[in-house]
């Protein structure tokens, strides 16, 4: 059944007296979200998806409509304890087949003009406006997310935690001795207008290295009994979770999974990446429920857009009207807005028609579980979705 929304809000909620923490999973490439959450029984499924379709036989159902890939058990398993949301048709205006712009779209909460900050980088703003701690977002990746970006606001961005946060190698101590230099050659002294940018220069490197002197007690601090895949997703959430028992009081996590472009070779390809992310999601809440801190985070996992209805023989194309997935124990798991019709004339020129704009979703996280203002970031007042979060166990 599909949860209503509304127009009021809850306010922040604490778990247990800890502060709310939001980990976003960005998976890249458009993932087709048909093959994701499948709906086997809508009569013109098989019809439109004659090589990709997922047989019935094999489909881990959630009702008598549709139902998870078969690569996602363990993610079903989460969904049966009612710890995962569904979040169906989600999408925005005038969808863009774009990666670069929908992406763009997606981490700016505009999709009518261009704009440079990004709305999670708002949202560490205004969790620590006065900059007290540069670890209150962190990223595991190759490069900073646009979504993480906002002037001003510094946000660690890690590759590899064991190198980023020791500097305690030979090659450790060559970054720690070119950021000093660095952070003094771009010092603000009497350069005039330009004084500005260099100093902003200069804070970036200033940032990094405490940063790293944050993050070096992570893994020094870290010890599990669960065993994470050795693949970069499995290895970013493991890093996350560090950090996030570290104690360091990062607040927004983001991560990538990259690959999800599949035009062809789509059946041997998605499982594989589905069920990475299905393990390591997993092993990931499982590590922190080990630890007692579990309560407080909940994850968001998104792609920019979804594919084509109709299959290419071989694969799926850039399409819109894809889903989006919440996580966590705080969270009211279910099926959220409506699964979009595949009838033919209730398509948008051949994709899913988006009926769940993302920035209700958004707007839903932000306010109701990070306590934050929703409507300078997300640009606008949008209807949140009632009973999405549970309250805190008193």
């Amino acid at each position: 059944m599909a949860a209503n929304k509304t127009n009021g809000t809850s306010g922040q909620r604490s778990a247990s007296g800890k502060p709310p923490v939001l980990v976003v999973l960005q998976l890249s490439g458009g993932n087709d979200f048909m093959s994701t959450v499948v709906p086997y029984g809508d009569p013109h499924y098989y019809d439109f998806r004659k090589t990709v379709g997922i047989k019935e036989a094999d489909v881990l159902r959630v009702d008598g409509r549709i139902g998870f890939h078969p690569a996602l058990k363990t993610l079903k398993s989460m969904y049966d304890q009612g710890q995962v949301a569904i979040i169906q048709g989600i999408g925005y205006p005038n969808p863009d087949r774009s990666h670069f712009r929908s992406m763009d779209i997606w981490h700016t909460a505009e999709p009518s003009k261009i704009v440079a900050d990004g709305w999670l980088g708002k949202a560490i703003h205004d969790l620590d406006p006065q900059k007290q701690n540069v670890c209150t977002g962190v990223s595991f990746g190759q490069g900073l997310p646009r979504a993480m970006y906002f002037s001003g606001t510094p946000v660690i961005s890690v590759a590899h935690l064991e190198s980023y946060g020791l500097l305690t190698t030979l090659s450790g101590r060559e970054q720690r001795a070119a950021l000093n230099a660095f952070t003094r050659m771009y010092a603000p002294e009497e350069f005039g207008e330009a004084s500005l940018v260099l100093g902003h220069i200069g804070q970036t490197g200033r940032d990094a290295m405490t940063g790293a002197d944050m993050l070096k007690v992570a893994p020094q601090k870290y010890q599990s009994s669960v065993e994470y895949a050795s693949d970069t997703l499995a290895q970013s959430l493991r890093g996350i979770a560090q950090v996030h028992l570290s104690g360091v009081g990062t607040r927004v996590f983001y991560a990538q999974h990259g690959g999800y472009d599949v035009h062809g070779s789509q059946i041997q390809t998605q499982p594989k990446l589905l069920g990475q992310v299905s393990r390591a999601v997993n092993d990931f809440f499982a590590d922190l429920r080990d630890h007692d801190a579990a309560e407080n985070v909940v994850m968001l996992i998104f792609s920019e857009f979804g594919r084509r209805v109709r299959d290419n023989g071989n694969g799926t194309d850039h399409g819109s009207g894809g889903g989006a997935f919440l996580l966590g124990e705080r969270v009211r798991g279910g099926l959220y807005a409506e699964y979009p019709s595949l009838a033919p004339e209730r398509q948008s020129s051949g994709d899913l028609a988006y009926n769940n704009d993302f920035r209700v979703l958004y707007s839903t996280i932000l306010e109701q579980w990070m306590g934050l203002d929703a409507v300078p970031i997300v640009n606008g007042t949008f209807e949140q979705f009632d009973g999405l979060l549970k309250p805190a166990a008193a």
